[in-house]
This record gives C-alpha cells, sequence and structure tokens, in this order.
C-alpha cells in the first residue's frame, strides 16, 4: 500500500468513495449526495487552508481510500487543533488502509504543528473507536442525539490525541 497527496485528478474515486459512505455508513451525517463539484470546492478549500488529503492506493494504483484534516472550530483560538476524517472503499473496509490513513494524518498534524487530533465518531462505529484507541486516542466526550440518519438518532463520540507537549501561545494583549 503507497500513500501519496491526492490530486484533482483523484476526485472521482473520493466523491465514488463519499458517496457510497453517505448512503451506506452512519459515518457522514447526510443524505445529500455531493457532485463532482462538491468535491472539488471541498478539495480546493482544503488546499487552500494549508490541509492535506492523502490517499492510499495498491500495486495497480486504484485509490483504496483517503484522508484529511481541516479546522476544527473557525475561531482563532482553536487554530492548533484539527479534526480529521478518513475513508476507505467498502470491500477493503477493516483490511488495514485506514489504519496506515490515521498513522499518516498524524505525522503530518505533528509536522504541520498541530497540537490535538479531533475525531467526531457515530457512537456505534465501535471498529473506528478501537482503531483510535490503538493510535493513543481517547474518548472525551460523548454527546447524545445530536444527529440522525437511517430513521434513527445518532450518536457522537469524540475523541482526541494530543500530539505535542507544547507550552500554549503567548497571549495577545487585545487592542
Amino acid at each position: 500500500m503507497k500513500l501519496r497527496h491526492a490530486t484533482k485528478s483523484d476526485l472521482p474515486t473520493l466523491l465514488e468513495i463519499h458517496n457510497d459512505a453517505v448512503k451506506t455508513l452512519a459515518a457522514i451525517w447526510t443524505d445529500t449526495l455531493e457532485t463532482l463539484e462538491d468535491r472539488k470546492t471541498w478539495f480546493d478549500k482544503r488546499i487552500a487552508g494549508g490541509f492535506p488529503i492523502i490517499v492510499a492506493e495498491d500495486e495497480n494504483g486504484d485509490v483504496l481510500g483517503y484522508g484529511s484534516y481541516g479546522s476544527f472550530r473557525e475561531k482563532s483560538g482553536y487554530d492548533k487543533t484539527v479534526e480529521h476524517s478518513v475513508y476507505v472503499t467498502p470491500q477493503l473496509r477493516g483490511k488495514g488502509a485506514g489504519s496506515v490513513l490515521l498513522e499518516k494524518l498524524i505525522d503530518l498534524a505533528k509536522q504541520d504543528g498541530r497540537h490535538v487530533l479531533v475525531g467526531a465518531i457515530d457512537s456505534e462505529n465501535k471498529g473506528s473507536i478501537r482503531l483510535h484507541e490503538r493510535y493513543g486516542f481517547r474518548i472525551t466526550g460523548e454527546l447524545p442525539q445530536v444527529g440522525f440518519k437511517f430513521g434513527r438518532w445518532l450518536d457522537l463520540t469524540l475523541m482526541t490525541l494530543i500530539l505535542n507537549g507544547d507550552e500554549a501561545p503567548t497571549a495577545h494583549a487585545h487592542e
């Protein structure tokens, strides 16, 4: 399995993986399928924001999954914290691509000077929760019934990984 930064030529495959997750998983809390233009907008915003989008591919160059991170919240006090996502093609879920992508995102976030990586996971997704625990994430919050999909309420598990022991940034005087 090879990791690389995504390119715009990957967008049709990323769209296919994303829309399959929308249709079949409680991982993306929407029923709205995206268009190629939607994925292009997402891609452009991530890249413009300085955030990575990585893909895992097999020996034939076929994309097995992708991962990225972006802003956790928009206020500047959250600038050192990012929220990540990892999605894998349906036939390869549970086969290790998610682990490889998550490990790379952790490395990239450290290199990028981030302090905390956040995962927001459907509470019923025990496989994803276990995966995150293997990489040192801790459950730091449970939000009951904050979403809905497939005709039921969904609980959200927040997991965090502190990436480094950095001191808090210097306070700035208000002008």
